[in-house]
């Protein structure tokens, strides 16, 4: 059962742990001993009434842990915009966590946040777009871009736009493996590059092509730009967004190897509802970045 309140330092304890993956690490980082840290989160856990991180490499937070790491985020973006207006000449500006999709931060989401250098801090964690929303769910984000349209709970959803993907290759690569044409009998034996495996935006494509499951050989490359590099290299064939692949089209570096077929993946800005300068700007960058890239 319940008996407190959380606070301020306890809840803090919890978001350390949870983003540097252990008691010791987030001693380190909050400048305090383990066992403070360590006594923190045993008052928190008491408090709540329900154990609040599995103890794990890294730390996890638990099903109710979730929760109060949301509330450790929407508190400490609250202090820090109090502190800010109360004394600007000391405020160091907020530090907000984003979940992007490796695609968009390879090509731009970088130059949209630049425009709040020295206004706020990022920390970004990499993710597939099918995958962000679970971040912000969990509470380890503040703002996410995601293909998932319907709006995590406590947040709101704003369309971005689409990207793109069509499946490109070297020339090399198509007078090698699709010499006889792009079809489901080339495709099965021609290598294809997938970023990990959670991608599946190859198989999205394979798929309208043949009903059945095409196993062709696979590449994993899982960084963005060394996966449109890989491509480039004659490694396979891939889904490559037109901001990757456009230029080296023009210049016959690579060719689309089925023009009549892509895949548009629609994104969207997913944020809390909790409302502070910083995120709201961050959420304009993003939004007037989108309008010029995507469609």
């Amino acid at each position: 059962m319940a008996t407190a309140d959380p606070d301020l330092a306890q809840l803090r304890a919890l978001a350390a742990v949870i983003d540097e993956g252990s008691f010791d690490a987030a001693a380190s980082a909050l400048h305090l001993t383990p066992s403070a840290v360590s006594q923190r989160i045993k008052s928190l856990e008491q408090s709540a009434g329900r154990v609040l991180i599995r103890r794990a490499k890294p730390a996890e937070p638990t099903e109710a842990g979730h929760a109060y790491l949301r509330l450790a985020r929407q508190v400490e973006s609250l202090v820090q915009e109090v502190r800010a207006t109360a004394d600007p000449a000391e405020h160091r500006p907020p530090t907000i966590p984003l979940a992007i999709n490796a695609d968009s931060l390879a090509t731009w989401v970088l130059p949209a946040l630049s425009r709040l250098a020295g206004t706020a801090y990022f920390d970004i964690r990499r993710e597939d777009q099918g995958h962000t929303a679970d971040l912000l769910r969990a509470g380890t984000v503040m703002a996410a871009i995601t293909s998932a349209a319907a709006p995590v709970q406590g947040c709101r959803s704003t369309r971005l736009g689409t990207m793109r993907y069509r499946p490109m290759a070297t020339p090399d690569f198509v007078a090698q493996w699709l010499s006889g044409g792009t079809n489901a009998m080339s495709l099965a034996r021609a290598p294809v590059v997938v970023f990990d495996r959670k991608d599946d935006l190859q198989d999205e494509y394979l798929r309208q092509l043949s009903r059945r499951r095409l196993d062709a050989p696979r590449q994993h490359v899982p960084s963005s730009v060394e996966f449109a590099a890989a491509v480039g290299l004659g490694l396979g064939w891939g889904m490559l967004p037109d901001a990757q692949s456009l230029e080296d089209e023009r210049a016959g570096r690579l060719v689309c190897i089925d023009p009549g077929r892509h895949v548009d993946v629609t994104l969207y800005w997913q944020q809390w509802t909790l409302q502070t300068p910083a995120l709201a700007a961050t959420a304009q960058a993003i939004r007037e970045a989108a309008a010029q890239h995507l469609t």
